[in-house]
């Protein structure tokens, strides 16, 4: 025990130092931006290893996630489907902004009223929507926010 009857300074000292030097390396991490190249946004952000693949009805989602937030509240990247029509009975869930790469999107909300968002366009959809989602394919880049980081 290094508090005991007698203090060994020396190995105090060196339980500091060790823990001084561990805190540093943690805090000398690195942080980068998460950006999406011309190249990224033309599609080949989809052939990074970490893009999600999801295929329904022969048709495939590609998902790729540039940035996650240290807090896991926020997250940014591209997606890309092919035809698809759905309703969203249920509260949206997350706060997202879209801009669409190419492709559009109709949406209705629960009282009638329709948008259409086309390429070179942008929407943002609160948490709390409903309706109904429709479209002939997209691509877009999103960023999410999630306050308990679930839809991320």
């Amino acid at each position: 025990m290094i508090l005991g009857k007698k203090c060994n300074i020396g190995a105090l000292l060196a339980i500091l130092g060790s823990t001084l030097t561990l805190s540093f390396a943690v805090l000398a991490e690195s942080v980068y931006p998460a950006k999406l190249s011309a190249a990224d946004l033309s599609g080949m952000a989809f052939n990074h290893p970490s893009t999600v693949i999801t295929e329904a009805s022969g048709e495939k989602t590609l998902d790729f996630s540039s940035l996650k937030s240290s807090d896991g509240k926020f997250a940014s990247g591209m997606y890309k489907a092919g035809a698809q029509a759905f309703d969203i009975a249920e509260p949206y869930g997350v706060d997202e902004f879209m801009f669409f790469l190419e492709g559009d999107v109709t949406l209705t909300s629960s009282d009638g009223s329709v948008i259409t968002i086309s390429a070179g366009e942008a929407v943002t959809i609160p948490k709390e929507w409903t309706g109904r989602w429709e479209t002939d394919g997209y691509r877009k880049i999103w960023v999410i926010y999630s306050s308990d980081g679930s839809g991320l």
